[in-house]
């Protein structure tokens, strides 16, 4: 007897360039189910409810990304208490008729932070309240204040980090942000998006794509001292300038491929109640963006 189809996809705006189906597809062949499905869904914020209301009883989940995050907590039965303090969901699963928000990007923060040695120190909880207990995190800067620089706050918190600086082009618009801050319990400095924000930040994670921290890419050179670590969410084209100038300064650098790998293993494990295969998934990505920069060079000649 054939079994029946499971359903799962990535939604957002635009979406063709997801890396998402190349890593659940992996773990699903990995974990040996090969009759779910996973793929990619072009849909903005008008769209979200009509698509929310077909997905029938062979959807699973749903992973979400830009513009949909925070669109989509209206519209669930009931939200994880990290979605809560955050304000933003990455993650639907359907289960008993309800549709349940889950937010898989602050683990995954903290896990690919925790691949390149970023973690907190012994003894630090989310719960003390001390600012900057970890000794091996802050001074945080994060740039960007969309619903992914909340997750990294709501990450810093975990890491023990109570104090962070977050670099924005129109403060008017963190209004999100500096609310899910004071849920979370971290006390947030608003600085202007521009090189004089690096100073002293041991840390940096941008939140912004790619192009939008070109300028902060160039005053890396010049800054004294020079961040211990530079995380960059975005992962194609890689490196991106600020990773290329972190890497010249002699920073760590994390790539967006480790927290897109970090977060979608979190989803795989939510949907599927299995422990990931992340090796597989890992490979497949890497491969996949190893594809598409053989392609993008072969444009160019």
């Amino acid at each position: 007897m054939e079994r029946r189809s499971i359903r799962a996809a990535v939604l957002g705006s635009p979406i063709g360039h997801s890396l998402s189906p190349a890593l659940h597809v992996a773990a699903y062949t990995a974990l040996g189910l090969t009759w779910w499905r996973y793929e990619a869904i072009e849909c903005d914020e008008a769209m979200l409810s009509p698509l929310l209301d077909r997905c029938g009883p062979d959807w699973v989940g749903l992973s979400l990304t830009m513009p949909l995050k925070r669109a989509v907590l209206p519209l669930l039965d009931r939200l994880d208490p990290l979605v809560t303090e955050v304000g933003a969901a990455n993650t639907v699963l359907f289960a008993a008729e309800q549709r349940l928000g889950y937010n898989t990007d602050v683990p995954g923060i903290v896990r690919a932070l925790g691949e390149y040695g970023v973690a907190a120190a012994a003894g630090t909880t989310s719960g003390d309240d001390s600012p900057g207990t970890s000794g091996q995190v802050g001074p945080v800067l994060i740039l960007g204040g969309g619903a992914t620089a909340c997750a990294a706050v709501a990450a810093m918190r975990d890491l023990g980090e109570r104090r962070v600086a977050v670099a924005v082009r129109e403060p008017v618009r963190a209004a999100a942000l500096m609310a899910a801050a004071q849920r979370l319990g971290v006390t947030v400095q608003l600085r202007p998006f521009d090189s004089a924000s690096l100073t002293g930040a041991r840390l940096i994670i941008s939140t912004v794509p790619a192009a939008a921290a070109d300028d902060i890419a160039r005053a890396l050179a010049g800054l004294r001292p020079r961040p211990d670590v530079v995380f960059d969410v975005s992962y194609h084209p890689w490196p991106s300038a600020l990773g290329r100038a972190a890497q010249q300064a002699g920073a760590v650098v994390v790539d967006g491929f480790e927290l897109l790998l970090q977060q979608a293993a979190l989803q795989v494990e939510l949907m599927t109640g299995r422990p990931a295969p992340l090796a597989e998934m890992r490979a497949a990505g890497r491969t996949e963006l190893g594809r598409r920069a053989q392609m993008a060079a072969r444009a160019k000649r």
